[in-house]
């Protein structure tokens, strides 16, 4: 929508041009009339538009063609006045002054006219049937308008349809001479349908379309109303109502019937809802609405916008297979002005068996994309109508932008659900295998991957703890000379070589002490093609010695060559393992909380065994103390009871009780001392310990034998 309008009054002299403005503002016809009237400026709370208006009136007597020439190339709209009681006037709208504005205006940005004939109140007749071959003759006529300033007779009508002419033009809608809308405006009206048919049956439904109507007008249609538009449109189109439902023709001859009457502001406040502008093309506020993400910051996708986009796939996947099939995948990128995926998106996501991106891999295109370019994210979105389906204020609202990573660090937790893992290898050892490897391809099916389709990132999904989060795969092509900052922003580094080659150790040492030996950033380096023949690395030390002097995780098995198999995948939840915590120190790389060494840990560090190992130690030195009389005297001091100290401090551990465990405790009030009612209930704790170890071994074995097999 324009900030302003500005209005030019053009015509022979005497035709009435200042008195037409001078009954505006005055609202009565003025007895003294100047050659001129200033330019006045209507406030946009008085405007049926609501947009502040610029009058400017013209005067051969006052003003050269120069001047006039600048007024009419700063003008929105011409108003050409006429007297309806001169035949010359109405000659000269032809033979000068239609073809002077034309001669002063740009061809691709004609300026709209609007006809005017004064001086109504005298004559009896009307001056239409001279001016609508006229009308018919130029396009750039909007409409054409009689009046009377003597008589304030349409005058507020008059600058009405003027200030119309600007907003809701007619141009860019519709062609006069085929009687039908423009190819431009039948292709944003399209979209609009398809955006809101949003179960993709081709019909708008009751529901749809009042939910369209809310979204445009803030109103529902009553039923009634309702029922009466289908009725109009059965009447003139066949195809126009199906099922109870207005098909896209339907539609389409809707807004063709309002501009036809004259109500083509309604097409245009459809079309603005929806984000065009004049030129009906989607506005660069709609797309790129503003969003601030500082530099340590990542964008993803929140809660709201994978339910939207959820909706979006469920809409056009009509076989429900879980997956997008070409000609789906055609109609979901529709409503986009072009195709935005290529073919290195197959490469890039998960796909099923035909090649076909599958639901998961749908979410995960968006979430890259919403990762490394948010601005190209925020402009998918708009095409698929995200502010209005969701009815958001704009496509920001879809967006997280996470804290800072230092806060992350700092704080030892994080909100965030995708890490970016950058993969650095020299050549041929293996790194697009691994990237391919991350998406269920073994070595057999990536032989099928085209060069030209060849995709330098992977993203998917791994559980960490049970937590879904993303992993995203970057390979970094191998150059020691420069790396720039986005090779070396990431959550973690992968660095893989190749076992059989003797020669690709070194380019990961050299890296790692170039770029990464002195940052936060977690590494870990992968043992890749761990099927061939492992060689000796021809490096100063040993793959392994190199991890421990640099106090990284051992070099990890890795191969892609599985047969039939899909490559495993507990490498990929190890890297985001450690992406998610690179603070703590894992001492078992596997993370998964479910193997034998994790299960043995969680049992160890249980307070329920430590409250028991405590106890059992209790009674069973008291049981091997010598008795003695609480009424003896002997008190020894804390500095001469090695037994108490020894004990208290091999058992002290946080969080854990801190109990000093020697004979004197039942007699030294300066020792913290178990209780009586503790030491008689060692038999309970006895059998209670015995038992939780059988527990633990017995649920180990069991782990063993029917659950590790599968």
């Amino acid at each position: 929508m324009r900030k302003d309008v500005r209005i030019l009054l053009v015509g022979e002299s005497k035709v009435g041009k200042t008195s037409l403005i001078m009954s505006l503002v005055s609202e009565e016809f003025p007895e003294v009339v100047p050659y001129r009237a200033e330019e006045i400026t209507i406030p946009a709370d008085v405007t049926p538009e609501r947009v502040p208006t610029h009058i400017v009136d013209y005067s051969e007597a006052e003003q050269t063609d120069e001047q006039l020439f600048q007024e009419i190339s700063k003008a929105n709209v011409i108003c050409i006045v006429y007297a309806v009681n001169n035949k010359k006037s109405i000659e000269k709208v032809t033979s000068h002054w239609i073809p002077l504005i034309t001669d002063n205006t740009d061809k691709d940005n004609r300026v709209p006219l609007i006809l005017v004939g004064n001086k109504s109140d005298l004559v009896e007749h009307s001056s239409m049937e001279t001016i609508l071959p006229i009308m018919n003759q130029y396009s750039d006529i909007e409409t054409c308008v009689e009046c009377s300033a003597k008589n304030l007779k349409n005058i507020s009508e008059l600058f009405y349809y003027a200030q119309k002419a600007v907003l809701h033009p007619t141009g860019p809608l519709y062609c006069p001479e085929r009687k039908d809308m423009k190819p431009l405006c039948v292709k944003a009206l399209t979209r609009i349908f398809k955006v809101s048919d949003l179960d993709n049956d081709g019909i708008l439904n009751d529901n749809q379309l009042n939910f369209f109507q809310r979204t445009c007008f803030n109103a529902p249609l009553a039923p009634q109303a309702l029922e009466d538009v289908k009725n109009v449109v059965r009447k003139n189109v066949s195809d126009g109502v199906r099922d109870n439902g207005l098909t896209l023709n339907g539609f389409l001859f809707l807004h063709t019937l309002f501009i036809q009457r004259g109500r083509h502001e309604t097409t245009w406040t459809v079309l603005r809802r929806f984000g065009y502008d004049d030129d009906l093309e989607l506005h660069q506020d709609y797309l790129f609405p503003q969003l601030k993400v500082p530099p340590d910051a990542t964008t993803e996708l929140n809660h709201d916008a994978y339910l939207f986009l959820q909706g979006v796939f469920d809409k056009h996947d009509k076989d429900r297979d879980c997956a997008l099939s070409p000609e789906e995948l055609k109609d979901l990128f529709d409503v986009f002005p072009y195709m935005p995926w290529g073919a290195d998106v197959s490469n890039t996501v998960c796909t099923n068996d035909k090649g076909w991106i599958t639901y998961q891999g749908y979410l995960s295109q968006w979430t890259l994309t919403t990762y490394l370019d948010v601005q190209r994210c925020l402009e998918y979105l708009g095409y698929l109508g995200y502010s209005i389906v969701a009815e958001q204020e704009s496509q920001a609202a879809g967006i997280t932008v996470t804290r800072d990573k230092k806060i992350d660090l700092q704080k030892r937790q994080t909100q965030r659900s995708v890490f970016r893992c950058n993969v650095f290898g020299d050549v041929c050892s293996g790194k697009s295998g691994f990237l391919q490897a991350f998406l269920g391809r073994n070595l057999m099916s990536q032989k099928n991957i085209r060069e030209e389709h060849r995709s330098f990132y992977a993203i998917s999904t791994t559980y960490v703890y049970g937590q879904e989060k993303y992993l995203l795969l970057h390979e970094v092509f191998p150059d020691n000379d420069y790396l720039s900052d986005a090779d070396l922003a990431c959550d973690i580094v992968c660095l893989l070589y190749d076992v059989s080659n003797p020669y690709s150790f070194e380019y990961c040492a050299k890296v790692f002490k170039q770029y990464f030996m002195d940052s936060k950033t977690p590494c870990m380096m992968i043992a890749a093609k761990s099927d061939l023949p492992e060689v000796r690395q021809q490096y100063g030390c040993t793959p392994l010695e190199f991890c421990r002097k640099h106090k990284m995780p051992p070099p990890q098995s890795f191969t892609c060559n599985t047969a039939a198999a899909a490559p495993s995948r507990d490498i990929y939840t190890k890297l985001t393992t450690v992406a998610v915590y690179p603070h703590a120190r894992l001492r078992c790389m596997c993370t998964c909380n479910r193997c034998t060494f994790c299960l043995c840990q969680n049992l160890l560090n249980s307070e329920l065994l430590q409250t028991v190992r405590t106890k059992l130690y209790a009674a069973v030195l008291s049981r091997s103390s010598p008795s003695r009389s609480p009424s003896l005297s002997h008190t020894p001091s804390r500095s001469s009871c090695v037994t108490c100290l020894s004990g208290a401090l091999s058992l002290s551990r946080p969080r854990f009780l801190n109990l000093c465990l020697c004979p004197c405790v039942l007699h030294s009030p300066s020792c913290r001392h178990v209780s009586q009612a503790d030491l008689k209930s060692s038999t309970f704790w006895l059998r209670a310990s015995v038992g939780a170890a059988m527990f633990a071994v017995l649920g180990i074995a069991m782990y063993r034998v029917l659950l590790k097999p599968r």
